[in-house]
This record gives structure tokens, C-alpha cells and sequence, in this order.
């Protein structure tokens, strides 16, 4: 949170997605919320968009729509409903098994393959981001004003960093803090298959010398790149999957099985850290004020509109298992690993109930949104 001078400048508004697999759905939901709150013809009204994970690949698709953002909206709405998992990891026999079978020879014997090992082949997703992001309109829309930073964040396997690549119109310099670092290049489709790639489910991707994974892992200050960005006020929309769920009084507690164990580690990564990021950034809020003029502090005050869902998303995806492919519901066993199954879940069914929720969670904020972008 560093200092600026903001005397007669219009405040930098950001937006924040984070990550979670098909749980993504539910940003857009939000998104068209928030944009029937805005007056119709409104273009894009954030600075500064950041992404990771899915969270990444919806940034991408507002930035390239960025001169009127109810027809980005609707892209992404279009997407989403009419997704299935398909479209995003190989389904035939021959590729979950050849999948299955590389990356458990692999993790037995630590050999080295030419295919990056994973459970999942996702190249039908590839193949779906060339075919709907115009990326080269990125430049575009910045050179005329809708847009001024884009940010997507990865995570180094080698280095063990966040990496935030940004593309921006600002004289933003690249940036290096404890195990996460800023790199200005100009945005590619690589960058959202390596923000994307959740570990051991989908391979990892190499960029320059070095191999991502999901940008949600390591990631512990996931509202940081924006606010390096210039960010004075922030819209976050987080896609929790599970609230806090205690066993009750009665309940069989048995062993938690390997889905289970996978399951509640990519949510620890896809849930707390957002969460956690901005209880700090409500802590420094509200300390500012009571500091002295004579604390020499490096900081300013940002504010913070978040839409988190308001039911539980893990739970959502157990009433929509039956829709997940037979093959995938192999590889998850148990129905009680909702976890793995609501970021694996693309399916038209779970991702419009999500959409739904995010509408509903949007207009509940309504007074809130009109504030938020007015003021």
C-alpha cells in the first residue's frame, strides 16, 4: 500500500478475481450483477483487472471487451453457460488413462517425461481460449483509454514464487517482495493456461525458463498485485467453496480419504488466502487514521467492496455430481469429496446454478455497488 499523491485524480478503481476451477462461474454471476447496477452503455470502469486461476481467464475476457463491459459480461455469460467439461480436459478412455498412467509412473518413479505429468489433459481448454480471447485486443483497448493495467498471476514451480505478469499502459516497474515478483511482458495464452493449471489435475506450463502452476497456490497476498498497480479502491470476488463445517454430535468420523486430503489442500489454497488478504487490508484501514502525522508511514488507505458467496459452493456441487462425467467420477470415488468435484465441475447445470447465486449475491449489495463506483 504505498503512497501517492491523489490530488485531483480520479481514484484507480480494480477489480480482483481469484481462483477455483469451475467455481468461477459464480464471478460472472457477480459480474453481470454488477453491470445491471451501472448505467447500460457503461465501458469497462475498472483501471486495473487481476486474475488467477479460472478467476484469470474471466480478467482476460472483460479486458478484451473492455470499451462497453455488459457485451464482455455477456461473453463470458455465453461461456459459461454453455460449458461442459469436455471443453475444458480430454474425456476419452485413451487420454484419462494415458494421463492416469504418466502421472503415476511418474510420481512412483521420478522419471522424467517429455508431457508434463497430471491426472488431466486439458488441451480442448487451449484450444477454447484461442478460440474465444482476442488478446491482441488487450493493446488496443489500452492505447484507447478502457483499460490501463492487466494482471495474471502464476506460480514458479522451480522458484517457488508468485509471479504476477502484467501488461499496462502505466510506467509501472516490475517489482520483487518475499516469494512474489511483478514481470511486465505482453500477455499470451500460455499465461492463462499456467495460471490455470491446478496441481497434480492439469500440467504445468513453461514460460521463459521456468515451469507455473495455479496461481492461486503461493499466493499469499492476492489483492497485492492490484494495489502495485495504483489501485485506491478495490472490488473482489472471491468463490469460497465451504464454509467452516464442524462434525456434529452423533456424526461417524472416518478416515479421510486421498480425495478428501487433495480436496481440502486446493481449497485452503482457492479460499483462505483472499479471505485473509483482505481482513489485513480492513486492518490497515482502519489503523491509519489513528497514526500520528509525524509516523512516517509508507501506506494509504484503499477501499474494499467484496462479493463472496453467501451459500456453500461445495455443497451446490454435491447436489450437481450426478452431471460430472462417469470418468471424472472415478477418479473422485466418494461423494464427499465436493472439494475436487466443484473445480472439476464444468458442466451447464452446476456453473448456471453458480452464475444464479452471483447474480443474487450482487443485487443483495446493490446500494453498496452504486456507492462503490459513484463516489
Amino acid at each position: 500500500m504505498n503512497s501517492k499523491d491523489t490530488t485531483n485524480i480520479k481514484p484507480e478503481i480494480a477489480l480482483v478475481l481469484s481462483g477455483g476451477g469451475a467455481r468461477a462461474a459464480y464471478q460472472v454471476g457477480a459480474l453481470r450483477g454488477i453491470a445491471s447496477v451501472l448505467p447500460k452503455d457503461i465501458c469497462n470502469p475498472f483501471q486495473i483487472i487481476s486474475g488467477t486461476s479460472a478467476g484469470a481467464m474471466n480478467a482476460v475476457g472483460l479486458a478484451t471487451h473492455a470499451h462497453k463491459m455488459r457485451t464482455g459480461v455477456k461473453m463470458l455469460e455465453y461461456v459459461w453457460r454453455n460449458i461442459s467439461s469436455d471443453k475444458i480436459y480430454r474425456l476419452d478412455s485413451a487420454g484419462l488413462v494415458s494421463s492416469a498412467s504418466n502421472w503415476v509412473f511418474s510420481f512412483l518413479a521420478n522419471r522424467k517425461a517429455r508431457t508434463p505429468a497430471s491426472l488431466l489433459d486439458n488441451s480442448p481448454l487451449d484450444n477454447l481460449l484461442h478460440e474465444i480471447l482476442r488478446l491482441e485486443r488487450i493493446n488496443e483497448n489500452m492505447q484507447a483509454g478502457y483499460l490501463d493495467s492487466l494482471v495474471v498471476t502464476a506460480s514458479g514451480y522451480t522458484s517457488g514464487e508468485s509471479v504476477s505478469f502484467f501488461q499496462s499502459s502505466k510506467p509501472v516497474e516490475n517489482w520483487q517482495r518475499s516469494h512474489r515478483v511483478g514481470i511486465r511482458t505482453e500477455l499470451r495464452h500460455r499465461h492463462l493456461l499456467a495460471s490455470s493449471a491446478i496441481p497434480t489435475l492439469f500440467p504445468a506450463v513453461k514460460i521463459n525458463r521456468e515451469f507455473f502452476g495455479d496461481g492461486a497456490i503461493r499466493q499469499l497476498a492476492p489483492l497485492s498485485p492490484a494495489i502495485h498497480m495504483g489501485a485506491d479502491k478495490i472490488l473482489a470476488i472471491g468463490v469460497s467453496g465451504s464454509r467452516t463445517r464442524r462434525p456434529a454430535k452423533g456424526d461417524q468420523v472416518t478416515q479421510p480419504s486421498l480425495s478428501q486430503i487433495v480436496g481440502h489442500v486446493l481449497n485452503s489454497a482457492f479460499v483462505d488466502t483472499l479471505e485473509s488478504d483482505m481482513a489485513v487490508l480492513r486492518r490497515y484501514n482502519a489503523l491509519i487514521p489513528l497514526c500520528s502525522k509525524q509516523t512516517a508511514l509508507d501506506v494509504r488507505p484503499i477501499e474494499l467492496l467484496e462479493i463472496t458467496p453467501s451459500l456453500d459452493l461445495n455443497r451446490i456441487a454435491e447436489d450437481y455430481y450426478q452431471t460430472l462425467p462417469k470418468s471424472i467420477r472415478l477418479f473422485i470415488r466418494d461423494t464427499n469429496s465436493s472439494s475436487i468435484a466443484s473445480l472439476l465441475m464444468f458442466e451447464k447445470e452446476y456453473c448456471e446454478a453458480l452464475m444464479d447465486l452471483g447474480i443474487a449475491d450482487a443485487l443483495a449489495k446493490r446500494e453498496q455497488i452504486q456507492e462503490f463506483f459513484l463516489r
